[in-house]
């Protein structure tokens, strides 16, 4: 018979208990499974080039390796749809929409933005304090980030406090 096509590929496998951010860690780097499986344990078969993931022995996903550490590889159709609705958001669009009420809110987003590993982490903290906004209108919600920047603290608990007094 002649010799395979592809030369023979080293695999690792072990199991993993998939977190309730639906994602599984392989050597610092986070990969996506359908939010089905969260808690639940899977099969990680790891080889030089890709990932590979198996749940009661059926491969639910494959990815490419990712050598990026302390980061994530997400497929949208692996979130709850709870999650979704946040994924539809960027930097940018999330800027745009803080624009609206003011510079002091864009310096706020920012700042939250800035303080998470990944960006996409601050979205949640950020649109709960736009929507703050239907609550308390434009001009105190702006004054509330300005002054929660001036005291340093960036996040929707501090804005809420500020706003209930």
């Amino acid at each position: 018979m002649p010799l395979p096509a592809e030369p023979y590929q080293c695999a690792e496998w072990r199991r993993a208990r998939v977190a309730p951010d639906y994602h599984v860690e392989v050597q610092g780097h986070f990969y996506s499974v359908p939010s089905r499986v969260i808690r639940q344990v899977v099969e990680v078969r790891a080889t030089e080039a890709t990932i590979e993931v198996f749940h009661r022995g059926t491969r639910i996903v494959s990815y490419a390796r990712s050598g990026v550490r302390r980061c994530h590889t997400t497929i949208a159709e692996h979130m709850p749809s709870a999650h979704r609705r946040y994924a539809i958001w960027t930097p940018a669009r999330l800027l745009a929409a803080a624009e609206k009420i003011g510079p002091s809110t864009i310096a706020l987003c920012e700042a939250i933005m800035r303080t998470k590993p990944d960006p996409e982490q601050g979205y949640r903290s950020c649109l709960v304090i736009l929507r703050l906004e239907k609550t308390y209108g434009t001009q105190r919600l702006e004054a509330a980030c300005r002054r929660g920047i001036s005291i340093g603290s960036a996040s929707y608990r501090s804005i809420a406090s500020i706003l209930f007094d």
